[in-house]
């Protein structure tokens, strides 16, 4: 057989595996692509829900700034959407004090615990060590947010809280609790994405401080943690995000009473806390009391949204690349 029919015979098959190829790339593609706008469907659905529900209203039924003013909300003192409709007050500030104290706190334990565990992972521990306190981290990261809350209610309060600052009020409830408990939870999150990008950081810029006659905790403090700066500040930015974000377990060891106080030994209740809890209740369609859980997960949202810009423009700052 000469090559000449060889090769034509071989054209249309090798056409039909390119077309095939082709098609699967474009089945990728399209799949890929749909997945990347589910995302974005979803996040916009769930700002014209909010917005709908807080400033535009749908017939017959009116906003939540249709009842409640512009000024009450973001500059009121008070949050009583539970009382009558005489006695009720609808300012925030409470519930964004609370849930920025619950967030303060947990960041103080959380963040520097998390990065010391990242800095022994990275550059002390041995593979021994790595191998059986990573899994460890992991673990810990999978206890139900419950499980956390009722640990600080019935161990932490009682046998800690409580003998140094002496008896609580409102049940033992305490903003204090409540940000430990969520500080512990985020440890996990801080320590493993720490780890990861410390351990990025080439070989090279550590030998070199070596052979400068550095110390190995000079090396970690000096050259290391710096030079994975954008990282680390990229985990501490999802953790407080984790931290306003945190439900169950705030609510069970922090106590659902809004007060405007930045006392950690009084109980509080945050924006997520408050949503739970109303929730949970029986809330008639229509009422101020439902619109008022929009209006308050549309700040959460802003609170958020407005992080994640942030934390954007410091990542670009001390953004670090390694050939």
């Amino acid at each position: 057989m000469s090559s000449a029919g060889r090769s034509r015979r071989e054209k249309p098959s090798l056409r039909r595996a390119f077309s095939w190829l082709r098609l699967r790339e474009e089945a990728i593609r399209c799949l890929l692509f749909g997945c990347a706008l589910l995302s974005v469907m979803t996040t916009l659905a769930i700002i014209f829900v909010l917005v709908t529900e807080t400033m535009i209203g749908i017939p017959p039924h009116t906003s939540f700034f249709q009842d409640v003013s512009l000024s009450e909300f973001f500059l009121g003192t008070e949050w009583t959407p539970n009382f009558s409709a005489e006695q009720a007050h609808y300012g925030v500030a409470p519930l964004v004090c609370g849930t920025l104290l619950i967030t303060g706190i947990s960041g103080l334990i959380g963040l520097p615990t998390g990065l010391m565990i990242a800095v022994y992972l990275s550059e002390y521990a041995s593979p021994k060590a790595r191998s059986i306190c990573k899994p460890m981290l992991e673990m810990l990261a999978g206890v139900p947010t419950v499980v956390y809350g009722y640990f600080g209610l019935r161990f932490l309060t009682p046998y800690f809280i409580m003998p140094v600052f002496g008896g609580l009020g409102a049940q033992g409830y305490n903003a204090l609790c409540g940000g430990i408990v969520v500080g512990i939870m985020i440890i996990p999150m801080v320590a493993s994405l720490s780890e990861d990008v410390l351990r990025a950081v080439p070989n090279s810029l550590r030998e070199s401080g070596y052979a400068l006659g550095a110390t190995k905790f000079d090396v970690s403090a000096r050259i290391v943690v710096p030079s994975a700066l954008s990282g680390v500040i990229a985990s501490f930015l999802l953790a407080l995000s984790r931290s306003i974000g945190e439900t169950m377990a705030v609510a069970i060891c922090a106590g659902n009473m809004a007060n405007l106080s930045l006392n950690p030994l009084e109980a509080t209740q945050t924006m997520t806390a408050f949503i739970v809890n109303v929730m949970q209740g029986e809330v008639v369609a229509g009422s101020t009391l439902e619109k008022s859980l929009y209006a308050v997960a549309l700040v959460l949202f802003v609170m958020t949204l407005v992080m994640n810009l942030v934390s954007q423009l410091i990542l670009e700052k001390f953004r670090e690349a390694y050939q």
